[in-house]
């Protein structure tokens, strides 16, 4: 029970039982001694058990503590103007090329180490916050893998939008960040704001050279399984991978001479057909499972939403044939590159579309990663957000304290295509014409002589030599970590560097999978 400063209960709760009922005289609710009669407090020294529990004011801790920072000399440093902080979406874009992936780290060259270490020194974020990043409540819409590229992103942060002597925050902001990261623009949002979970939906990009619709080499160990799993099926169908004409005569030469004629082979309507009606078996809801890491067919985070997919019409670049596939997607799991896996898998070896359907099930099989030299982050959506502030706008104008802008990247289109070129595109193709990645991914998915593409097969089912017993097993199909990395400062020996090294098979539990997702 709480007393007041009179010695009387609150009203409404039990007074002390010492104190008398009001018919032994005395006010109601006074506190009594032993004989009932009120206690008082003449002659008694005040009360000081709770004194000096108030919290000081800063001004107050200053005159009484002294100044907390001097100089030698013990004079006190000036410091310097607290500027006001405001709650912004940052709009951005990088090539991945170099840095361990998007989000903020200790000890690592990462987007937003770079990012926040620019805000620091432009002014943008306060010295008082620059030790530590949770300070300006940093968030981002789609954490991307380490090289992966970002034509657009958003991150989210309390930041100082003017700083004296800064005409363009902006620009300033660029100044200290490298040339393969640049910041579009900001927009005022909400302060409750999140933008990994306000996101409706992220579209990918996904660039990889056609000549890796061609079939299986005759003399590699992928063509004698696929070929001979063909001939045991029952009733019997011809082989769609046998007798192709581009191997017609050339079955032994060597590696060299096959990239030359590869970047000269050009991609035929009919496949470019079958190509695009397996993306169609991706829109809608489905189980993705076994499009990620050890991904389990009864967790319902495996549901994911695909908008829309569209392959566009080749394009030469140089001497090779290049397609772009446009993913648009609620949200991607880790390691989603396997979706384009099985669509060139499926398509180089005739595999039926309806094989998707089949990887929806319940069945556990194992699909390689494509290199990650490809992907490209487009850009996350907010429609619904921006539905919302468009409301709440309705009666404001821009200069109201309260007005929102939506976020968008229309305005920056012109900006952002110049620097996709610049630092995404012609990265993009240096590597794969200087050293030929996708062709050394396709080499290395050929030369397994294992069960687990089995399901690649003209009937488009999924026999049960291909089917996973233990998810956590020793994959024999073992994949490099040359295919995660998409830069090569030193070219082919960088490759060979890399290729030694092989990844691990390591367990990825739920929480981590949902960390790296975007």
């Amino acid at each position: 029970m709480e007393v007041d400063a009179a010695g009387e209960g609150k009203r409404g709760e039990q007074t002390s039982p010492d104190a008398g009922p009001a018919s032994q005289g005395g006010p109601k609710g006074k506190r009594r001694d032993a004989a009932g009669f009120p206690k008082s407090r003449k002659g008694k020294d005040k009360d000081t058990k709770n004194s000096g529990r108030r919290r000081r004011t800063r001004n107050e801790e200053a005159l009484e503590d002294g100044p907390a920072d001097a100089d030698a000399s013990g004079e006190p440093k000036v410091s310097a103007p607290r500027l006001p902080k405001r709650m912004c979406a940052l709009l951005i874009g990088f090539c991945g090329s170099g840095y361990s992936g998007m989000q903020i780290q200790q000890n690592a060259k990462t987007i937003e180490n770079a990012l926040f270490d620019a805000m620091v020194r432009s002014g943008a974020v306060s010295q008082d916050n620059a030790d530590d990043p949770v300070k300006v409540n940093i968030a981002r819409a789609a954490r991307t893998d380490a090289g992966v590229h970002a034509a657009g992103n958003i991150v989210s942060l309390k930041m100082i939008t003017s700083v004296p002597g800064v005409p363009d925050m902006i620009a300033r902001i660029n100044e200290e960040l490298p040339p393969e990261i640049r910041l579009w623009g900001t927009v005022r949002v909400q302060n409750s704001f999140n933008p990994r979970t306000l996101c409706d939906s992220r579209k990918y990009t996904y660039f990889f050279p056609t000549y890796l619709l061609i079939p299986p080499k005759p003399s590699s160990a992928l063509y004698r399984v696929l070929t001979e799993h063909t001939a045991s099926l029952v009733p019997t169908v011809p082989s769609p991978i046998a007798e192709h004409p581009f191997w017609a005569g050339g079955a032994a030469t060597a590696d060299s001479e096959d990239m030359l004629r590869k970047r000269a082979w050009r991609v035929e309507p009919p496949q470019l057909a079958e190509l695009r009606a397996g993306a169609q078996k991706y829109i809608a809801t489905h189980n993705f499972h076994n499009f990620t890491v050890n991904g389990e067919f009864s967790d319902r985070s495996n549901q994911r939403i695909m908008k829309n997919i569209v392959i566009a019409d080749p394009v030469v670049y140089g001497e090779t044939e290049w397609i772009s596939v446009l993913f648009h997607g609620q949200s991607f799991m880790m390691h989603q590159r396997k979706m384009i896996s099985v669509l060139v898998l499926a398509c180089r070896t005739g595999t039926p579309p309806q094989i998707i359907d089949e990887l929806y099930g319940p069945r556990d099989v194992f699909i390689p990663k494509m290199p990650a030299l490809g992907l490209l982050l487009e850009e996350p959506i907010f429609d619904s957000y921006n539905t919302r502030v468009a409301r709440i706008n309705e009666k404001l104008t821009p200069a109201d304290a309260d007005f929102r802008p939506p976020i968008d990247f229309e305005a920056h289109r012109a900006a952002i295509a110049a620097f996709k070129q610049t630092h995404i595109y012609e990265n993009m193709r240096c590597v794969e014409d200087r050293d030929g990645l996708f062709d050394a991914w396709i080499r290395m998915v050929d030369g397994y002589a294992g069960n687990d593409l089995l399901y690649l097969n003209p009937k488009g089912t999924i026999p049960p030599a291909a089917v996973i017993k233990d998810r956590h097993r020793k994959m024999p199909f073992r994949e490099k970590r040359l295919f995660d990395a998409t830069s090569f400062p030193d070219g082919k020996q960088s490759m060979d560097a890399e290729e030694e090294e092989e990844e691990e098979d390591v367990k990825v539990d739920k929480r981590k999978r949902v960390d790296t997702e975007g």
